[in-house]
């Protein structure tokens, strides 16, 4: 299993810091996050901070836990995204989610808020990286974003693309088969769990046997990560009493949020 850490506060120099530390220490992912306005929070662009950390560490995989691609132009997220894997040579994820709209950077400023219409732009959002990264001319016509073919260079360090883990809501069979159709599985539960979505790692266990027989229907191969989040303790022991269950369902990393 892979560990992970979400650096939730600091401006970009700080959080390059941390990064650089966190991936001394043995880390192998340090991620960001990606709002707009919340609350009093202080609140950096996610790319600028994405770059800064690129620029100070080596081995870590980096991302913004995570991207809401409906409020984002995704020809604009593309270029984005494929530079920072350039700048860092090839260590970016790009994990992304329907958003959280307690942001103001959503129904205040004018931005879908409707969960159907987020998951549509999701869906197309996702579908206009994959061509985009190609290096193949590309254009779209989806119900919300239409445009010509047009060809982006250089793409991305990586082939065939950046890896896109997309959040899963189990039990959501809509929601979980998006996931499926991508690199990774993000982790969340739905409504439908009660207790506020909460998710167990019996939870886990049940979506990732879920996915493992639908990415086989469908016949989808290669690498599939599972993103498991949770908090632990400073105590090593502590620690891995509340991770080892998550690996034990099939988690393939444990971002400590």
């Amino acid at each position: 299993m892979h560990a992970g850490i979400i650096i939730t506060s600091g401006d970009p120099a700080t959080v390059a810091d941390l990064a650089a530390l966190a991936e001394a220490h043995g880390w192998d992912g340090v991620f960001t996050w990606d709002g707009v306005a919340i609350g009093d929070m202080d609140v950096y662009d996610p790319w600028v901070v994405m770059a800064a950390m690129a620029m100070r560490t080596s081995r870590v995989r980096l991302g913004a836990i995570v991207t809401p691609p409906s409020r984002r132009r995704p020809w604009k997220l593309a270029r984005e995204a494929m530079t920072v894997d350039r700048l860092s040579g090839g260590r970016l994820v790009l994990p992304v989610g329907l958003g959280a709209i307690d942001d103001g950077g959503f129904g205040n400023v004018g931005e879908p808020t409707g969960a159907r219409e987020r998951a549509e732009l999701l869906d197309e959002s996702l579908a206009i990286l994959d061509g985009l990264w190609s290096g193949a001319p590309f254009g779209f016509d989806g119900a919300h974003y239409r445009f010509a073919p047009m060809t982006f260079h250089p793409t991305p360090v990586q082939r065939p693309r950046i890896p896109i883990w997309v959040v899963g809501a189990w039990p959501s069979e809509r929601s979980m088969a998006r996931a499926a159709r991508w690199d990774g599985l993000v982790i969340q539960g739905s409504t439908a769990l009660g207790l506020g979505g909460e998710v167990t790692a019996d939870h886990l266990r049940e979506a990732v046997a879920w996915t493992s027989v639908r990415r086989t229907a469908e016949g989808r191969t290669g690498p599939y990560e599972v993103i498991a989040q949770g908090v632990t303790p400073a105590d090593p022991e502590a620690a891995r009493a509340i991770v080892e269950p998550w690996a034990d369902a099939g988690a393939t990393w444990w971002v400590e949020a």
